[in-house]
């Protein structure tokens, strides 16, 4: 899959999440002292929207029941077994560019 436009630089705030619709799939995207990221935007534990969740540093927060996710591999932290798909991002000048990855199979989780 090709790289996909989403957007400015400016449009992404930087240590606030949001969310962009590509290629009809929701992504969660961050702003942080490390670059520009981007992850699934639903949560494997009740699919929570993590694109209206907090950032704390490189993890973000699902709104809903507090699980956080690495920014840049989607990790939850401590375990590489749970997670969500992490996306490839560059920057063009002053474009933001997403390579979707494969959605990550969901947890047996409760």
């Amino acid at each position: 899959m090709n790289f996909i436009d989403i957007g400015s630089i400016d449009e992404i705030p930087i240590g606030r999440p949001t969310t962009r619709v590509v290629d009809g799939r929701k992504i969660a995207v961050c702003r942080t002292k490390s670059g520009i990221h981007a992850l699934d935007n639903t949560c494997p534990h009740r699919g929570g929207p993590l694109g209206e969740g907090d950032l704390i540093g490189e993890e973000l927060v699902c709104p809903w029941h507090l699980w956080s996710f690495d920014v840049k591999t989607g990790n939850c932290p401590g375990s590489n077994d749970v997670g969500v798909a992490a996306h490839d991002v560059k920057i063009e000048g002053n474009r933001v560019l997403v390579r979707l990855a494969p959605p990550r199979p969901l947890p047996e989780l409760i």
